[in-house]
């Protein structure tokens, strides 16, 4: 695999694949790898003759009070789980390549950021979507990968690439999730076991959502206030979550509020376990 460390060997490392006729598959993380991400270089594997994954944890995308310090960098076994993958080639840039001194240049993020996550962490979307086009630009591939997980961040991803022209096929991967429903985070290592435990009414919340609009429930008032109560532990505070940000059902596309299920709809949660924020996301 090799070791791409700046944006210039990037750049002519995919234009030398592109040349050769190649796809080439991006594949963006910020490090602290498990099985969800290399789900992704595996996908790219059966699109791409190329794959090339980023490392970089973007500051952009972090408030003052969030956890960009302490976020987890394991760059050297994230390296060795990608070649054990087979991936081609990763891309880990200094920040002062990406964010030069003077650098003012952002992303304004498209409609689909306003709510949720962008009520919640306002500037979120603003860096994610600046860091995304300039991976674009660096690694100008064929297609790029993204998980369902960050459900918004992929829709966020969609809109840019349509509206900005961008030469690039996004493609949505499935959530990979643990044997009891827990879906795989890089933040995941930040919870002790019994977090852990109460981190499960996350997944069994979208689950139980699932089910009752299978049984027919088309009220999103009722099944949102179902998805709060069992996040809340069902009436048992021992395994209640500390905080909710947002238990939403909505479109699935513009990600808009329903009051009825008369589409294809999402339901999203946002929910703190101690101090650890976890999102996930299910179809109905």
């Amino acid at each position: 695999m090799d070791r791409l460390d700046t944006p210039e060997a990037a750049r002519d490392y995919v234009h030398a694949a592109r040349r050769k006729g190649q796809r080439v598959g991006i594949v963006p993380t910020m490090g602290a790898l498990h099985q969800g991400h290399l789900s992704l270089v595996a996908e790219s594997q059966k699109h791409c003759d190329t794959t090339i994954a980023t490392i970089f944890v973007n500051p952009t995308q972090f408030a003052p009070h969030e956890d960009l310090q302490k976020y987890p960098r394991t760059l050297e076994q994230d390296c060795e789980l990608l070649a054990s993958q087979g991936a081609s080639a990763v891309f880990v840039p200094e920040t002062s390549l990406i964010y030069p001194p003077g650098f003012s240049t952002y992303v304004d993020p498209p409609a689909v950021a306003a709510s949720l996550e962008g009520e919640f962490r306002p500037d979120h979307f603003r860096g994610v979507a600046t860091i995304v086009l300039k991976l674009f630009q660096i690694l100008p591939g064929t297609h790029a990968f993204f998980g369902r997980k960050d459900y918004q961040q992929l829709k966020v991803i969609e809109a840019m690439v349509r509206d900005l022209n961008v030469g690039i096929d996004v493609v949505a991967c499935d959530t990979v999730r643990e044997p009891d429903g827990l879906a795989l985070s890089s933040r995941n290592r930040y919870l002790d076991p019994q977090q852990r435990q109460i981190a499960l009414q996350i997944s069994r919340a979208l689950q139980s959502t699932q089910r009752r609009v299978q049984a027919g429930q088309t009220d999103v008032a009722t099944l949102q206030n179902e998805m709060r109560h069992e996040l809340l532990g069902g009436g048992d505070p021992a395994k209640a979550v500390d905080k909710i940000d947002y238990a939403s059902i909505v479109d699935a596309d513009s990600l808009a509020p329903l009051t009825e299920l008369d589409r294809p709809a999402v339901a999203l949660i946002a929910a703190f376990v101690g101090p650890t924020r976890l999102i996930d996301n299910l179809l109905l």
